[in-house]
């Protein structure tokens, strides 16, 4: 098959080159953004995520999926709480888990999630999600 000026030119990225910036929803959250349609990235994003000790997420949705791996640390992960807009197949009152280090999610678009970091040490994830707008709403 023959190289077209559409097809995506490979990347090899270094660390120190991916910024990390902190996210207005919450405190103690940082993301960087390893891979993304900027860098000819056809279909999905790449992000790492750090969840400093003591930071909370609170409840929100996103426009798009999310599958997410746990790199380091352990901390909550929350997963409906029976608010508008919640999917229908989430628990009503909300479920919490404890995740850690190689354990996976798939929080699907619209889901309602949370995270808490109680632990002394920073946790950390990647979450993949397509390309375009990742839009989220906090729920009150």
């Amino acid at each position: 098959m023959a190289d077209t000026e559409a097809d995506p030119e490979p990347l090899i990225r270094s660390s120190e080159e991916i910024e990390y910036e902190s996210i207005d929803a919450a405190e103690g959250l940082r993301k960087g953004v390893l891979i993304d349609e900027t860098d000819g990235a056809p279909t999905f994003a790449i992000r790492r995520f750090v969840l400093e000790p003591g930071a909370e997420v609170p409840p929100h949705t996103n426009e798009v999926e999310h599958e997410q791996y746990v790199l380091e640390g352990e901390y909550t992960v929350g997963i409906g709480d029976g608010s508008e807009g919640s999917r229908a197949n989430d628990p009503a009152d909300g479920e919490e888990y404890e995740v850690e280090a190689g354990d996976s999610l798939l929080i699907p678009a619209g889901t309602v999630h949370w995270y808490r970091n109680e632990s002394d040490e920073p946790g950390a994830f990647l979450c993949a999600v397509p390309n375009g707008d990742d839009e989220i709403e906090l729920l009150e």
